[in-house]
C-alpha cells in the first residue's frame, strides 16, 4: 500500500482524503532479482546495529489490509530465518493519525513483551472487527479484553520511550525512502516489497537474495 493508497484507505474508513483506486501489483518475476526492478540499492548505506548479524526489517501498518494479508506469511518466513539474521518490525507512519497511534501500539506491546501474543489481534481487530483504535479509550478496552490492565497499558503507550521508539521508527522509514507498505529493508543497503518484487512471496524470496547479498559483502 503506497501514500496515495494510504488516502483511498483512509478515505473508506471516513478518515478522509477521496477516494482513489488500488493500484495493481506488479506480475511476479521469476530469475535473479534486478537492482531498480525487484529492489532498490540505498545510494547511502544507514547505520546497522552492532553484533554481526545482518539486519532484516518488515516496514508494516496495523491500518494497511496488504500488510494484514502479508502478515502470515512473514511470520512463518522471520521463524525460519538463519542464525546470523536479526528481523524486527518496524511501524511507519505517513501521518500523526491514525499512524502514530498504531506505533505506539506495537511499541508499547513489545515493551510488554506482548508482540507475539497481540500482533496479530490487533490487525484482526482493525480488518475483521472493524475497530479503529487510535483512541484511548478503544485501545484500552481491547487490551482488556486480551487479558491485559488496560490502565498500565495506557502508560506505557504514553511514555517517553515508547515516543521515543515511535519517532527513531518514522526517521528509519525516512531513511529508507519508504512510502508504501508492507516494505522489507535489509542492513541499511536495500530495500524491496511485493509490489516491486511482484508478489508477497517474491518480495521474501528477493529479501533471502539480499541477505546473501550482504552475506558475500556486496
Amino acid at each position: 500500500m503506497n501514500r496515495r493508497e494510504f488516502s483511498a484507505h483512509l478515505a473508506g474508513a471516513g478518515i478522509g482524503a477521496a477516494s482513489l483506486t488500488l493500484a495493481c501489483a506488479s506480475r511476479a518475476q521469476g530469475g535473479t532479482p534486478v537492482e531498480g526492478t525487484q529492489y532498490v540499492r540505498l545510494s547511502q548505506p544507514l547505520p546497522t546495529p552492532s553484533g554481526g548479524k545482518i539486519e532484516a526489517v518488515e516496514f508494516f501498518w496495523y491500518g494497511c489490509p496488504h500488510c494484514n494479508a502479508f502478515e502470515p506469511l512473514l511470520e512463518t518466513w522471520s521463524k525460519q530465518l538463519p542464525a546470523d539474521v536479526a528481523f524486527r518490525r518496524v511501524p511507519a507512519a505517513f501521518r500523526d493519525e491514525p499512524f502514530g497511534s498504531h506505533q505506539r501500539i506495537f511499541y508499547a506491546l513489545e515493551a510488554l513483551g506482548q508482540v507475539e501474543a497481540l500482533h496479530r489481534k490487533v490487525f484482526y481487530a482493525i480488518h475483521n472487527d472493524r475497530a479503529r483504535l487510535d483512541k484511548p479509550a478503544e485501545i484500552s478496552a481491547f487490551m482488556v479484553k486480551n487479558g491485559l490492565d488496560g490502565a498500565k497499558f495506557l502508560d506505557v503507550f504514553n511514555s517517553f520511550s515508547v515516543q521515543t521508539k515511535a519517532r527513531q521508527a518514522k526517521l528509519l522509514a525516512e531513511s529508507y525512502k519508504i512510502d508504501g507498505v508492507p516494505a522489507l529493508g535489509v542492513h541499511g543497503r536495500y530495500y524491496t516489497s511485493p509490489t516491486l518484487a511482484g508478489s508477497p512471496e517474491r518480495a521474501l524470496a528477493v529479501t533471502d537474495y539480499l541477505l546473501q547479498r550482504v552475506r558475500k559483502g556486496s
